[in-house]
């Protein structure tokens, strides 16, 4: 599923014929070291913590010179959006900005807009567009206003008015009145832990504040804690959790969807046992004949490093044009690439999703090229192209698991797609970068990039969204640092305790034909 744009959809649970899905990520963790441990190392100080660099899988040729200025060139007006878009009032990110007729603002945020800020602030640091001091200093004011915000459990709301920090029921909408049955998001609270992960590890001197708000959640009220011997979606990962209700009526099936940023996050902390991992499908059951494609590969046993329980794994994937990968869901580049904006998992996974990374790249561009015969790339949930200000699913049919029924629209680009798949596939997302800015030169506005573009008539959706905006400055960053974010959370005892996962585990996958691989 994409970030919380909407509210949340109750599905039917997935039965063992397979009649109804509504399927995503993974979850799953484990902790070793207690999540309030600081690094030995680390030492308070107005500092921009020095963290080594990562060795990630690429493949084509790496960025030139004159292409890392360009890309420079669009992070500083990308920053800018940052700027602009933060409230003096909170200092809370609101969702989105709009332009030349669009809806102006949206003075409202999420737990995905204000974990792509501070993700934001520690690439902007990185790439040296602010100081050290000044990049802690925003990371700390973003801190002071997230500790004023009304939680449950720790667990951010979905909404909050970005003028008065009130939780509030939807865009537009006034205050909760109650917090029974408030939605609390999965992958969204993912996101936030994220980046809390990465500012503690950025900004020595802010590891107890952000420490403080990453411990007081437990990602365990999202574990499906049922029979693994009846019940197939039991160990994966419920979709929300509804205030003194009880968990969502949906679990995220799929791995390789954004979900698995709470996997990771919650694995890492204890509070999600690795059943997570392992109980999460590669793809769906053959069984689901309705599904995409039918999935071939084999079933490979696994013991948990932590547990030391054994799970068999059905490794499958999905083809097209020649193209080993493990599907998303909807097949969009978001599902895919956004978790190893952060995750490591091209330096530890180079037989699971460092590869797949790769290949899921290669595939939504060829499909794009090739079936759709757009003249640019980059299929994944964003603006609907207009002046509306509405927010569609985009996606290549080929790379979701959901079939004819659920499939994702595929009438709009948007650019930061590019931005994902830039770590990746470097000159091919360079290429098109260029192609959106000359064959669409209003895509390009004041804060950078455009949110989408329908590449068969030209129009445009010239608005800014806050959780966009942070993804191309993020894969900007992982392209020009050699990691970027990733460094910042790799170093976390967190991310060391779901390292061996990535490292163990080898998807039924080959690099994807004509590609040479690289590590930098």
């Amino acid at each position: 599923m994409f970030a919380n744009r909407r509210q949340p959809v109750k599905a039917l649970k997935i039965s063992a014929l397979g009649t109804a899905l509504l399927s995503l990520g993974l979850l799953g963790l484990s902790s070793g070291q207690p999540s309030s441990s600081r690094p030995a190392s680390t030492a308070p100080g107005p500092i921009l913590a020095p963290v080594p660099a990562l060795h990630d899988l690429y493949a084509g040729q790496p960025l030139t010179g004159w292409q890392k200025k360009s890309l420079m060139a669009i992070a500083r007006k990308t920053w800018a959006f940052f700027r602009t878009d933060v409230s003096a009032t909170t200092d809370l990110p609101m969702d989105n900005m709009g332009f030349d007729g669009a809806p102006p603002a949206g003075a409202y945020t999420s737990p995905t807009d204000i974990a792509m800020y501070l993700w934001s602030i520690v690439a902007a640091t990185q790439l040296h567009l602010v100081t050290p001091v000044e990049g802690e200093a925003l990371a700390h004011k973003a801190l002071v206003a997230i500790q004023a915000l009304p939680k449950w459990q720790g667990f951010l709301f979905s909404w909050y008015s970005t003028q008065t920090g009130q939780a509030i029921q939807n865009p537009g909408e006034g205050p909760i009145t109650t917090v029974n049955d408030q939605f609390i998001s999965t992958v969204d609270n993912g996101w936030y832990a994220s980046a809390l992960i990465v500012v503690r590890n950025a900004f020595p001197a802010l590891w107890q504040e952000a420490t403080n708000l990453l411990s007081a959640m437990n990602f365990g009220i999202f574990y499906d804690n049922g029979n693994e011997s009846t019940d197939i979606t039991a160990g994966q990962m419920y979709g929300g959790y509804y205030v003194n209700q009880g968990p969502a009526t949906f679990e995220y099936g799929n791995l390789n969807t954004d979900p698995r940023i709470a996997a990771y996050v919650g694995i890492g902390m204890g509070t999600l046992p690795g059943n997570v991992w392992w109980r999460t499908w590669r793809t769906l059951p053959t069984d689901f004949t309705w599904q995409t494609q039918t999935p071939v590969g084999p079933t490979v046993t696994y013991t948990d490093p932590y547990s030391h329980q054994t799970f068999p794994v059905v490794e499958g994937h999905y083809t097209y044009d020649g193209i080993n990968y493990v599907p998303s869901w909807g097949g969009s580049e978001f599902e895919a690439l956004m978790a190893p904006l952060v995750v490591p998992e091209a330096a530890w996974g180079r037989s699971s999703f460092g590869l797949n990374d790769i290949n899921y790249a290669e595939a939504s561009i060829l499909y794009a090229q090739n079936a759709l015969h757009y003249p640019v790339w980059g299929l994944s949930p964003a603006s609907v192209p207009g002046l509306s200000g509405g927010y569609a699913a985009y996606g290549a049919y080929p790379l979701g698991s959901g079939g004819t029924g659920n499939a994702y629209a595929n009438t709009a680009v948007t650019p930061y797609a590019s931005f994902l798949a830039l770590p990746f596939l470097p000159q091919q997302s360079f290429a098109n970068i260029e192609r959106l800015r000359n064959d669409f030169p209003t895509l390009y506005g004041p804060y950078g990039f455009f949110d989408s573009v329908n590449p068969v008539t030209g129009q445009i959706a010239p608005r800014y969204l806050a959780l966009d905006q942070g993804m191309i400055l993020a894969g900007i960053d992982d392209a020009l640092t050699h990691g970027g974010l990733q460094r910042y959370f790799a170093v976390d005892p967190i991310a060391q305790r779901i390292k061996p996962y990535l490292e163990m585990e080898q998807f039924s996958i080959t690099l994807a034909p004509g590609l040479t691989l690289h590590n930098n």
